[in-house]
């Protein structure tokens, strides 16, 4: 039970939750047995007009009701426990009093008893309420009786204690089977709680593990894509001017040609990145013709020679762009780092798995080199798409990058977003 600090109504926020969800049921409860009540009253009593036993007991009953909907009814549903309990001690006062002077009137308590237990927040509290409505009620008939005339014998009195008491032991008795199932509704509530509150977490956390791996896909398509065609146009631009200044215009005209068709090949990139489709080169080509295009063009921009043996492949749509992903990258790192005169590079298919290799004959490996952005995002979504990666050369000797993944490969890394390998592991 705690106190709300704005109103200063005391409210106990478990018990008025198991409150508000069963109210309706003990609602119609209650307005029936008062509807019995009060037609049982007028239907034993056969005098007209009615006797003003009758009319008293009866005016109980709207007293009751008038009481439980602006107290009772309204705690509930406000979960605040000054009314409820206001409207308790109306109805033990009520039920004793509508017990006392009608004969029928003990049939009040049937509701007493049942709404003590609904509308009581402790057990205890619950059994003081049961036992007080017990004794009011039982000593009200006795006077009644006494009242009416009846003078009622030792066995009678005694008969009477017997039955209350009978009474009251069933009312604990509902009362803790009240009790307990108010506590499985509030222990049910409390895990419903915790379970959204660790549901909306998750969905949180889910969230941001998704917004941090889109953020590192489309690092690594920028990387393998728009950041490789702005290198090549950056170096075709230095080469451009270094010729005009020696005066070899038409070899700068070629490569101020190249530059624009490299500057158009990363657009049309760009916008497959933004409306997330595959490579724009395998838009309209296969696989070995987009390498083969690949390959042109990297000569013809370094002037380093570029032998390709190429099968025939029936890869899946993600397998090759893996694939063609990895030979942009490896080719770049011969670009920027291995100082080769001859590149080899090979497409292959054998027993279930398709291979791709990219020698070269340039620098080689350093020992101990260690694996820049291009080749471990690469390896990574190889890993992903079932595949292996190895990177191997030795110094004044060459690379070798060789990438081989299952034939039709769907796994997570292999959707558009496949990383290239590094002809020299500093990519």
């Amino acid at each position: 039970m705690t106190t709300a600090p704005s109103s200063g109504v005391r409210q106990a926020p478990d018990r008025a939750e198991f409150w508000r969800r069963s109210l309706r049921g003990w609602d119609l409860a209650f307005y029936a047995l008062l509807a019995i009540s009060a037609v049982s009253m007028v239907a034993v009593d056969h005098t007209y007009p009615p006797s003003g036993a009758v009319v008293a007991a009866v005016g109980g009953l709207v007293v009751l009701l008038v009481a439980y909907l602006t107290l009772g009814r309204r705690g509930a549903v406000d979960g605040d426990v000054r009314l409820t309990r206001t409207y308790l001690a109306v109805l033990i006062v009520v039920v004793a009093l509508a017990s006392g002077v009608n004969q029928i009137g003990s049939i009040l308590l049937f509701i007493g008893f049942s709404q003590v237990w609904f509308f009581a927040t402790t057990l205890r509290g619950g059994v003081v309420a049961s036992a007080l409505l017990a004794v009011a009620s039982s000593t009200a008939m006795a006077v009644g009786a006494f009242a009416s005339g009846a003078d009622p014998s030792a066995d009678d009195l005694l008969v009477l204690a017997g039955q209350m008491s009978i009474g009251l032991v069933f009312s604990i008795a509902l009362g803790f089977w009240i009790t307990r199932v108010a506590e499985q509704s509030e222990e049910r509530a409390g895990l419903i709680e915790r379970l959204e509150a660790a549901q909306a977490e998750l969905a949180a956390s889910n969230h941001a593990q998704g917004v941090l791996a889109e953020r590192e896909r489309v690092a690594q398509e920028i990387h393998d894509t728009l950041a490789q065609g702005f290198t090549s146009v950056v170096m075709l631009a230095q080469t451009a001017q270094a010729q005009l200044e020696v005066g070899q215009r038409d070899q700068a005209r070629d490569r101020v040609v190249q530059i624009e068709r490299v500057a158009r090949e990363n657009l049309a990139e760009a916008r497959a990145l933004v409306a997330a489709f595959g490579p724009a080169a395998l838009a309209d080509a296969t696989l070995a013709e987009a390498l083969e295009r690949l390959a042109e063009r990297f000569q013809a921009e370094t002037g380093v020679r570029v032998d390709v043996s190429l099968d025939a492949v029936g890869a899946g749509r993600d397998t090759e762009v893996v694939l063609l992903r990895a030979a942009q990258e490896a080719l770049a790192n011969v670009r920027k780092h291995a100082g080769a005169r001859r590149v080899l590079l090979r497409l292959m298919q054998d027993d279930g798995t398709v291979a791709l290799e990219v020698l070269d004959d340039g620098h080689g490996l350093a020992p101990g080199t260690a694996e820049g952005v291009g080749l471990r995002g690469m390896r990574d979504r190889v890993t992903a798409g079932g595949g292996t990666l190895d990177v191997a050369g030795e110094p004044g000797r060459g690379t070798r990058v060789r990438l081989a993944m299952p034939l039709g490969g769907t796994g997570p890394g292999a959707d558009g977003q496949d990383d290239e390998q590094d002809g020299t592991g500093t990519a």
